[in-house]
């Protein structure tokens, strides 16, 4: 396999050339319905006023155009979507340049209350949700969501395996997103299911045969208008015979087709999408499982979904005047469409949670895929039920730039408590936010910027970022005071992996200090596993009392009158502060 940048390189220069054999078809095709249609009007003109001649050149020229429209509209789809494919290529060259702002950056996501997203920028502009995120669909973007929030530790060599197994297949993965990309769906999944699961049939049951008959009749009147044993005037009458009986259900027809059409691009782009997975090999095992679930009926899933497209795509029809009147005189067309919607509903509504499910979490998966093909030298953890909670050497923040990356080791056993100090910008909460993302990482089966890496999973619970709030008439104080309480909370209920930053920020240095101290005592006493930094040094003779806490630290240094950092985590207490310097530096003081 090529290196990610050279993948994408050449997937453009393979769908330009296509791209262009496209657009000469497409060409060409516009030229022959053009052609067609002067045919047409031809025929009419110099057959008139022979009534067959009128009739047939119609007939066939209507047949002949429809041929002609349905490959058109498939030569436009290739074409969109060798564009899409081209975008989507173009999009990773630009996210390895540190462009992202094509991608949705989940501000939507972003809760103070959770229990660390909001503390390592999971959410929001230049979040790690927008490095990784490529979803195509509303309910993909919010499985992963859903994925990086739930600080589940279950299953996670199923899910790497899954992932390794996406990441080798980003033609595929492309496909998918394509597919998904050409239809612009508005309509929350939820919403769809709501409406499907409480609707309530209206269409009459002398309407489930009435139609067939209607149409029966119609066909038999133009071909006795064909060969002139009827008037045109007695095959009106019967037209509009026809209007009235449609006009009998408009009201609930008119309620039905507005439901209707707002959830027809949604199985437009469903069914394809599931068409997809069904039509692949899979070795993961959570994939395949996966795909059981659209594959494991008597009837293949996009073919039913398929059908309900097909059905919302006619009915949609009647918007054309000229075709939704007479269709509707003649064979009763939206009392059809409606019958076979309400039929389709009663039948496979219950089976449709699923599918979506199932489309959801490919379209969240791709993007793990995606992130482990874009970093072919990052490294799957090897999962232990050591008392290791984590060992990694030289791990790295994965958006931070390889050149400018300043990689550490750590070691940290389980119980075991970490007070980190360091000067003012030496590395501390990049560091913080390091072993933070890589837990979660690690837990959704993603590949982490390491070299090796054992781990043991466990959950994560944080305090590195905490705002007052004036509506809630909650100080900062206490709004610290909450997340701690939380955290206490957290842990009479399971094991978790904290990391602090600084805590009670709120309070004056002597009640820091000690309430601190108190805190981390109580931490160690619940046997608790984790990281505290902190500028106050006092906090570090905890660890000569007791055995679990350990100091480490980041140093600076002062050289030839410049500070200097080498952002490397050290064992140990840190001597040099930098505050003093700097005002002194800058001309402040």
């Amino acid at each position: 396999m090529k290196n990610p940048q050279e993948f994408y390189i050449s997937q453009i220069d393979l769908h330009h050339l296509s791209l262009k054999k496209i657009k000469k078809q497409l060409a060409i095709s516009s030229t022959i319905r053009l052609f067609l249609f002067l045919a047409i009007a031809a025929g009419i003109y110099f057959g008139y006023p022979n009534t067959q001649i009128i009739i047939g050149s119609i007939v066939i020229g209507i047949i002949l155009f429809i041929i002609m429209i349905n490959r058109h509209s498939n030569l436009f789809y290739a074409r969109n979507k060798l564009q899409k494919l081209i975008d989507l290529n173009q999009l990773e060259l630009d996210v390895f340049n540190g462009d992202y702002s094509k991608l949705s950056s989940g501000r939507e996501y972003i809760d103070p209350s959770h229990p660390y997203s909001h503390d390592i920028d999971l959410f929001g502009n230049r979040s790690f949700f927008q490095y990784i995120n490529r979803t195509t669909t509303a309910a993909g973007k919010n499985k992963l969501a859903t994925l990086l929030r739930s600080n589940d530790i279950l299953m996670i060599e199923r899910k790497q395996k899954a992932v390794q197994n996406l990441s080798k297949l980003p033609a595929w993965r492309q496909q998918f997103s394509a597919i998904a990309s050409l239809v612009h769906v508005s309509v929350p999944v939820s919403t769809i299911q709501k409406w499907l699961q409480n609707y309530t049939p209206f269409v009459p049951k002398i309407m489930r045969w009435l139609p067939a008959i209607v149409s029966t009749i119609s066909a038999v009147m133009l071909v006795l208008l064909f060969l002139e044993v009827i008037t045109f005037q007695v095959f009106l009458l019967w037209f509009f015979i026809g209007l009235g009986i449609t006009g009998s259900q408009l009201k609930k027809i008119n309620i039905l087709y507005n439901e209707a059409n707002k959830v027809k691009d949604t199985f437009e782009q469903y069914y394809k999408l599931v068409d997809k997975i069904e039509n692949s090999d899979f070795e993961s095992a959570l994939l395949q499982q996966k795909q059981q679930d659209v594959i494991n009926t008597q009837e293949k899933a996009s073919d039913i979904l398929k059908q309900f497209a097909s059905i919302l795509s006619a009915f949609d029809q009647r918007n054309n005047m000229m075709f939704g009147i007479f269709a509707n005189g003649l064979i009763l067309w939206d009392i059809i469409q409606c019958y076979r919607i309400e039929k389709w509903i009663t039948s496979h509504q219950s089976k449709v949670d699923q599918w979506f499910e199932v489309i959801a979490f490919f379209d969240a998966y791709n993007s793990l895929g995606n992130f482990a093909f874009n970093n072919p030298d990052y490294i799957f953890p090897q999962l232990t039920s050591a008392d290791v909670i984590l060992q990694a050497d030289q791990l790295g923040h994965p958006m931070l730039q390889p050149e400018k990356r300043v990689d550490n080791d750590i070691k940290i056993n389980q119980k075991e408590f970490f007070i980190i100090t360091g000067a003012n910008m030496a590395g501390k909460s990049t560091f913080l936010r390091t072993v933070a993302l890589q837990i979660v990482m690690s837990n959704i089966g993603l590949p982490i910027c390491a070299k090796s890496c054992s781990y043991r999973p466990i959950k994560l619970i944080t305090s590195m970022r905490t705002s007052d709030s004036l509506s809630d008439d909650a100080s900062y104080f206490f709004s610290e005071l909450t997340q701690l309480k939380r955290i206490v909370d957290a842990l009479e209920k399971d094991e978790y992996f904290i990391i602090l930053d600084e805590i009670l920020k709120g309070t004056n240095s002597k009640d820091k200090a000690e309430g601190s101290r108190k805190f981390v005592e109580k931490l160690v006493q619940a046997k608790a596993t984790g990281i505290i930094a902190t500028h106050d040094l006092s906090l570090c003779e905890i660890a000569s009392e007791l055995d679990q806490v350990k100091n480490r630290f980041f140093d600076a240094q002062i050289l030839n009158d410049e500070l200097y950092f080498d952002y490397k985590f050290k064992t140990g207490i840190c001597q040099n502060m930098n505050a003093s310097f700097l005002l002194n530096k800058m001309g402040i003081v």
